[in-house]
């Protein structure tokens, strides 16, 4: 992984809005830092976890493609997911290479190194997690589930995520980078599954507490059915910081065009609704909200994060 010259960025996240943010900011001349969950238990991710006792590899694939600097044809090979064949059939190529990059160093971010340099990387990656960890969910009702894919088909209020086994050390060199930042964002993603999973160590909310940076979270532009359910803008912010138990974000990115009714309709299909801004209550947080054109309409009818225009805005924050 090489660096470059230039302000301290660490983004922090997982899930299918990361990459999107990853892939704008390495474009500018940043120094440039991602921490990644490490707890899905679907798919691809959760078979080799289930095989090798190894923390999840998918998010962190994604991530390694979003930020590395080679010949588009080995970026299709890295992200193929493969659709037929017993053992093969749903795996994603870049998850097995890491698997297997993983067994020859015998250490999972060993083994992301390593990718990171053969994929040339631009930035510094680092897993929230160097061991095999799952997430838990506590609802409001008193219930507790396991796993990261199950916990939004409770479609219950969430009350807390936590790890299971309870304590997790995360990498130094991720919390080193969060106190040495002139600017963290968070991405926009899954709130309880992608998001806080990498907030909640007691490591990292110290380092959320002690560093100097700017603190900014890029809102998401819909909500997410089975975890944030009627959530408004400030609503996702407050969640940070009962888990965090400070409040630490200090401003709020928001898509400030109007969603035209054609594409709340398709959103609907996925009982999912726009992400109100409530300016009063962020205000009374003492939260920014800093707004934008951030996004486009995707082919498939939804509204995706603009990966050039969002990280545009973030870099003039800087």
């Amino acid at each position: 992984m090489t660096d470059i010259n230039g302000p301290k960025v660490v983004v922090i996240g997982g899930g299918t809005g990361m990459p999107v943010l990853l892939r704008g900011m390495r474009k500018f001349p940043i120094n440039l830092s991602a921490i990644v969950t490490v707890s899905d238990d679907g798919g691809s991710s959760g078979r080799l976890r289930e095989d090798l006792d190894i923390p999840a590899p998918g998010d962190i694939r994604k991530v390694i493609a979003s930020m590395s600097d080679v010949e588009p044809t080995m970026l299709k090979l890295f992200q193929h997911r493969f659709e037929s064949g017993d053992s093969l059939s749903g795996h994603a190529l870049g998850n097995l290479i890491l698997a297997g990059m993983i067994s020859i160093t015998g250490d999972f971010y060993k083994g992301i190194k390593e990718i990171c340099r053969v994929f040339n990387v631009k930035g510094r990656i680092y897993p929230i997690a160097n061991e095999n960890m799952h997430l838990k969910a506590e609802f409001e009702d008193g219930s507790v589930v396991r796993g990261e894919s199950n916990i939004p088909k409770e479609n219950k209020k969430i009350k807390r995520v936590f790890y299971d086994p309870p304590i997790i050390e995360p990498l130094s060199e991720a919390v080193e980078a969060i106190k040495r930042a002139e600017l963290i964002v968070i991405a926009p993603g899954s709130l309880y599954t992608s998001i806080l999973p990498n907030l909640i160590s007691r490591e990292i909310k110290d380092a959320l507490r002690q560093t100097k940076a700017k603190t900014v979270y890029v809102c998401n532009v819909m909500t997410q059915y089975g975890e944030t359910n009627g959530y408004t803008a400030s609503d996702h912010v407050q969640a940070m910081h009962d888990h965090v138990g400070e409040s630490f974000v200090d401003g709020i990115v928001i898509h400030g065009q109007k969603i035209e009714h054609t594409i709340k309709q398709e959103y609907e299909k996925e009982k999912a609704e726009p992400v109100i801004c409530d300016y009063e209550s962020l205000n009374d947080m003492q939260v920014k909200v800093i707004e934008g054109d951030i996004a486009d309409l995707h082919t498939d009818g939804t509204l995706k994060h603009h990966e050039y225009k969002v990280a545009r805005l973030l870099y003039n924050l800087l």
